[in-house]
């Protein structure tokens, strides 16, 4: 055993697919400790927040300020107001105004604001709608408001007369440390649909399909493994009855059945491991025709015979004299059926048959609420993207550690 381990690490393509696992695995157990919580907590009102660090104004107000003076930090500000469809707009509006394309760049904004004060005029917007004509005059009113840089006073109620009264006077050169906000939240990968942390969920939905995927994958390893030493070993009308069940499930496809089977239960009784367990009882066929196969070509060999002679059971004789000749091909098979499971779930969940969404999320319910609300359309990358990437890592590395054991374990791979 020991000797076969030092092989494994010896084999690159294991290691390779050993080490993702591992560092998803590592990343699954600590994370969590850094930002405990139910997943499905809603912690946003707004949907499809992008990354980034989020302060609260409220308190950033009251916080201890400094002084900087930022080189093009006015420049920045202005441009900062300008959405893409304003870009789209003052763009054609420029050129209708006989302003050459190659004098235009979108990406200016400096540019683009400056050839809007020079060519704007109420006057010349009659040709266009009247929403248009609106929509420019907003534009406009905008950007002077942006340029009119000026400090801010912050008031609030006088208690007893209700006057306004000067609370602070908010400078445009001054800065906060955000470490230094009562509140603020760090979201690498933003907010989905529902105003939920995608990193915090997408961690938790990891550890959830991976449980499936073991819980599936081992039911599907168990139940091919037994039925195909039993095929295999015995023979005869055993052999005929199991194959002719396999065949059955076989000609179906299994894809169908599992849909089938999953729809049939109903939403509200689907639950993570009710689900697992209906991916386990379809996904077991090609594991018994392999074991089967592998059964039947060591059945005579002579230490099989000797063991029926000496009276040995029929389990002792599977467990002790075939089964550690084909366990190596049964582990390989269980990291397949792993991966397998997991792809089936994502597969699942995306046409709506998956776990109930209640509660724990799953990679395959993530990528089903994106696209429910089209955050692939929209360019919403980071609810559906990273959930793409985790899903083919992890199938990834298990089809690695396969293959580098395959190659270990089989003599015609080996170098």
């Amino acid at each position: 055993m020991g000797n076969t381990i030092k092989q494994l690490f010896h084999s690159g393509k294991f290691v390779t697919g050993f080490s993702i696992m591992a560092v998803i695995i590592v990343m699954m157990i600590i994370y969590p400790l850094f930002n405990p919580g139910n997943p499905l907590e809603m912690i946003g009102l707004g949907s499809m927040q992008p990354p980034g660090t989020y302060v609260s104004l409220f308190d950033s107000i009251n916080s201890e300020t400094t002084t900087f003076k930022l080189p093009g930090a006015d420049a920045r500000r202005v441009a900062s107001v300008l959405s893409d469809e304003d870009k789209v707009s003052i763009t054609n509006y420029l050129l209708d105004q006989g302003v050459p394309a190659n004098q235009i760049d979108m990406d200016d904004e400096a540019g683009l604001i400056t050839g809007w004060f020079e060519k704007y005029d109420p006057a010349n917007t009659l040709s266009y709608t009247k929403a248009k004509r609106n929509y420019f005059s907003r534009l406009n009113n905008k950007l002077m408001v942006a340029m009119r840089v000026a400090d801010m006073t912050v008031t609030q109620p006088d208690s007893e007369s209700g006057e306004p009264v000067t609370v602070r006077t908010v400078n445009t050169t001054d800065y906060v440390n955000v470490k230094k906000v009562a509140n603020s939240v760090h979201l690498p990968l933003g907010t989905d649909n529902f105003g939920r942390d995608v990193l915090k969920e997408l961690v938790s939905a990891c550890g959830t399909s991976l449980l499936m995927g073991l819980v599936a994958g081992t039911i599907a390893t168990i139940l091919g493994l037994t039925l195909g030493l039993l095929s295999g070993y015995i023979g005869g009308i055993v052999d005929d009855i199991i194959i002719f069940i396999t065949n059955i499930f076989t000609v179906i496809p299994g894809f169908v059945l599992l849909m089938l089977i999953s729809y049939s239960i109903g939403q509200e009784s689907r639950g993570a491991m009710t689900v697992a367990l209906v991916i386990g009882l379809t996904s077991w066929t090609w594991t018994t025709r392999s074991v089967r196969s592998q059964v039947i070509s060591l059945r005579n060999r002579d230490h099989v015979n000797l063991s029926k002679l000496s009276g040995h059971s029929l389990f002792r004789i599977l467990c002790q004299d075939i089964l550690p000749y084909i366990a190596s091909y049964v582990v390989m098979a269980f990291i397949l059926q792993i991966s397998s499971a997991i792809l089936a779930e994502a597969q699942l969940s995306m046409l709506g048959m998956g776990p109930k969404t209640t509660e724990k999320p799953t990679l395959g319910l993530m990528m089903n609420w994106a696209m429910l609300y089209a955050a692939h359309l929209n360019g919403y990358w980071w609810a559906y993207f990273p959930v793409l990437l985790t899903i083919a890592l992890i199938s990834f590395s298990l089809n690695l550690m396969n293959t580098g054991m395959d190659q270990v374990f089989n003599p015609a791979l080996r170098d």
